[in-house]
């Protein structure tokens, strides 16, 4: 008996599915854009074309890609701040608390466990003063008890940062 009874598909997987495709294909704007130049150099070539009408529709068209094309972002992906995300998430509980933590440790620190405050002594992720841990992990933990301690939440800690610019 078989307990597989679909067929298996063997075709190739769209590129919709891959993640960063988009950093790997090239613009197609500067193809279209050498593709009209020559086609004016040849209408050029062909009806005695003026040169100021060509060059006004070559700089026309170079306007019209440049604000129609979107740059692409490049941003790494770092799989650890995601963990440390995660570690953050199960602690708060709540989806609400976790967004307000999340928006206030970027503000804070991006979530970099080495981010050094020159101005102070804040250290680490949760930028506490006089912070000695090295562990993200332990980070994460202190900063929440900061967090909870000072303020009861992390959305009143939140509000706190944007008023003053610190928590």
């Amino acid at each position: 008996m078989n307990s597989y009874p679909q067929k298996l598909y063997t075709g190739g997987v769209d590129k919709a599915t891959h993640r960063g495709q988009y950093l790997t294909e090239l613009p197609l704007s500067p193809l279209y854009l050498k593709q009209y130049l020559l086609f004016l150099k040849d209408k050029k070539d062909k009806k005695n074309l003026n040169t100021k009408t060509a060059v006004k529709n070559g700089i026309a068209l170079l306007i019209v890609i440049l604000t129609i094309n979107q740059p692409i972002s490049a941003a790494a992906y770092n799989p650890s701040i995601e963990a440390y995300k995660l570690y953050a998430h199960m602690m708060v509980g709540s989806d609400k608390q976790y967004r307000c933590l999340v928006e206030l440790w970027d503000r804070e620190s991006h979530w970099n466990p080495k981010a050094n405050n020159p101005k102070s002594s804040a250290y680490g992720i949760p930028q506490l003063l006089k912070m000695k841990s090295t562990n993200p992990y332990r980070q994460i933990e202190l900063g929440l008890k900061y967090i909870t301690k000072r303020y009861g939440n992390s959305c009143v800690a939140l509000a706190r940062h944007k008023r003053v610019g610190h928590y």
